[in-house]
């Protein structure tokens, strides 16, 4: 039972997933690499379960996952109650998982509004908004941005709204590739743009365009929302384009098929946690997305 769980051991194990490193778990403890080693071996013949898998990165088993939900969520607990008692220190850091393009445009804006007294620190984790719910599932956030409707275990889902997605292309970029043919047989041939290897956004939209499966061979990987506009926007390739990052841009980018907008659906995920700092930053964040999101 989790009552019987101590909590030194408990907390080293969230202190090694954080840190990434028994070194470092150390370091942060203030105890011996043998010491932190000792503990979660402990924890582990306790449960009889393996908790880690030492790899690098350190990975969690789904057991892990369970230990360490339980132990940030004692984590943020504690902080919370020391803090209404005027016990120990007033930060606490609340870790949340979001997207990229959310990253860079709305979601940073919302957090200012965050008032000063609430001491919240913020530990934010970049993540493909496909793949943000499995930062929650494995206990290394507390909330997420995610384009998941259905609540990960132990955790609330609200709809923030859609973020659209345009076809954007430069103008040289079009006359170089899409002028002679086409869009429909032009596009899938051109060079494109995409975020990551987890990003298929340009890929779908292409699927939906012309029912084809496959596509160019000449795709430019650019893992930064900002970089990824400027290069369309440079005429390295077209890309799907948050609206929002394109309007500034004016006549330097041009929709490829206006007809055709890429809505992605995304919700705000949390933790089942009665926190006044994490219901602080829920609400930010809806009111943020309110005035960005459609």
């Amino acid at each position: 039972m989790m009552s019987d769980l101590p909590l030194d051991q408990v907390k080293t194990l969230l202190a090694v997933v954080d840190e990434q490193s028994f070194d470092a778990a150390a370091a942060v403890l203030h105890v011996t690499p043998s010491a932190v080693s000792q503990r979660v071996k402990a924890l582990e013949q306790r449960t009889g379960r393996v908790l880690l898998l030492r790899t690098k990165p350190i990975r969690l088993t789904s057991s892990g996952q369970v230990l360490v939900r339980f132990a940030r969520s004692l984590a943020q607990l504690e902080q919370d109650a020391l803090t209404e008692l005027g016990l120990g220190s007033s930060v606490r850091t609340l870790s949340i998982a979001v997207n990229a393009d959310s990253l860079a445009t709305w979601f940073l804006p919302a957090l200012s509004d965050l008032p000063d007294s609430l001491g919240i620190c913020f530990d934010l984790q970049r993540e493909d908004e496909d793949h943000t719910a499995a930062l929650l599932r494995e206990g290394l956030v507390m909330a997420a941005v995610t384009t998941a409707p259905q609540p990960v275990q132990g955790c609330t889902s609200h709809r923030l709204g859609r973020m659209r997605y345009r076809a954007m292309a430069s103008p040289a970029f079009i006359e170089r590739w899409l002028s002679n043919a086409p869009i429909a047989s032009a596009l899938p041939a051109s060079p494109v743009i995409v975020f990551d290897r987890k990003d298929d956004l340009q890929d779908r939209f292409l699927r939906s365009l012309t029912r084809r499966r496959s596509f160019t061979l000449v795709r430019h990987h650019i893992p930064a929302s900002e970089s990824f506009v400027d290069a369309v926007a440079a005429g390295l390739g077209w890309g799907m384009v948050p609206e929002i990052q394109a309007a500034p841009r004016g006549d330097a980018l041009v929709d490829l098929v206006p007809a055709r907008p890429v809505d992605v659906p995304l919700h705000w995920q949390q933790w089942k946690l009665d926190s006044p700092a994490l219901a602080a930053v829920a609400e930010a964040v809806a009111r943020g997305a309110k005035k960005a999101l459609r």
